[in-house]
């Protein structure tokens, strides 16, 4: 049994899952997943579409939908016994499915560490008790974990083992046309897109005025819907692209991306793409999270390098006009794109080397 909650968790589940079917043909999987994991073969039991959320308090809306999904997978693990439980991310959901697995006997591999080194430390003394073998793709978990006594091991970025995004939809829209390439990341899920894609576009308009010929590339993750994309861009004053499934496509061609904090920041440090990273919650997510979080950065490229190598804007300053000038100096400022492309390199060789998602598949099949 497999349960991923997040699009990026599904990416790196179905990448898992065809692993350990390369090596065991004889498997068969279920879950909580999207399209991604049920391209690889897993029969999905709750699609993961409407389950991910940002923010604390945002989780309250989709509080019954979560309950329901939660209330599902115990009763599958009672009926169904599978001879392993597979967590990625998601921990406030997980963590409570691997209780259930525990009380049975059921053995919890947990791929892709929860961020407990950065806010809410304390669930590890819960993943100590529930959790038989924790597989980090951050080399810096290992200590972390090594020094709870919890069961590690370090696999290297699953990003690594496939980098390119296959497109959807032909290749219609042409990037590599005349005029600067700026790229408009607004997340992977519907709320993020709402918020942050309207400031987005204010932004373009800006750069528009400033900037001659530069156009916009906003690529649409699998799990975000084009038709909320489009409706926030139609009007928009500026030279837009919509693309579905071309996010390293938009990475490579882009000279600057203007991005909502998650994986995709780890994507783009792996192409080497400058990037402004911007986050917003509602105001008492924000509160609370200030209070609870105990690292300095949100980024995972700043996480990973230790450092602020990428400009962040949370909160009070996402606005149209603080990120515009901020882009501008940088698109004027040559030498400071380059010197964050090399530390985009750095951060890169960090993570290890490809073949993550074969090496977590050697360690659950070894705990089967």
């Amino acid at each position: 049994m497999i349960v991923a909650g997040e699009a990026s968790g599904d990416l790196h589940g179905a990448h898992l899952v065809r692993a350990m079917k390369a090596l065991n043909p004889n498997l068969e999987f279920f879950g909580i997943g999207g399209s991604a994991l049920r391209q690889a073969g897993v029969k999905i039991r709750v699609d993961n579409s409407q389950m991910a959320v940002v923010g604390i308090s945002e989780a309250f809306s989709k509080i019954k939908l979560l309950l329901r999904a939660l209330r599902l997978a115990r009763q599958d693990l009672k009926k169904v016994r599978p001879a392993l439980l597979i967590l990625i991310d998601f921990p406030d959901f997980n963590l409570r499915v691997a209780a259930t697995a525990k009380k049975l006997g059921i053995p919890v591999m947990y791929y892709i560490s929860p961020q407990i080194w950065a806010w809410r430390t304390g669930r590890i003394k819960k993943i100590k008790r529930l959790v038989d073998h924790m597989v980090v793709v951050f080399l810096f978990e290992v200590d972390f974990y090594k020094k709870w006594n919890v069961p590690v091991t370090f696999v290297g970025h699953p990003l690594l083992d496939d980098t390119r995004t296959k497109a959807t939809e032909g290749k219609a829209e042409d990037l590599h046309g005349s005029g600067l390439l700026v790229g408009l990341l607004p997340g992977s899920r519907n709320e993020e897109v709402t918020r942050l894609l309207p400031t987005m576009v204010k932004v373009a308009e800006i750069l528009s005025e400033r900037i001659d010929g530069v156009r916009f590339a906003i690529p649409v993750a699998h799990s975000v819907n084009r038709a909320v994309v489009e409706a926030i861009v139609q009007g928009g004053k500026a030279r837009f692209l919509i693309l579905s499934n071309r996010l390293r496509d938009v990475l490579d061609g882009a000279s600057l991306v203007i991005t909502a904090s998650g994986t995709v920041t780890l994507e783009a440090a792996i192409a080497g793409t400058p990037m402004i990273i911007v986050y917003k919650v509602s105001s008492f997510s924000y509160w609370l999270g200030r209070c609870l979080i105990r690292v300095k950065h949100i980024g995972l490229a700043n996480l990973v390098a230790r450092r602020p190598i990428v400009p962040e804007l949370i909160q009070h300053d996402v606005s149209a006009e603080k990120i515009a000038d901020l882009a501008l100096k940088m698109l004027r400022d040559e030498e400071r794109l380059a010197r964050m492309r090399h530390e985009l390199l750095l951060v890169r060789e960090s993570l290890g080397v490809p073949g993550a998602s074969k090496r977590a598949a050697e360690v659950a099949l070894g705990m089967l």
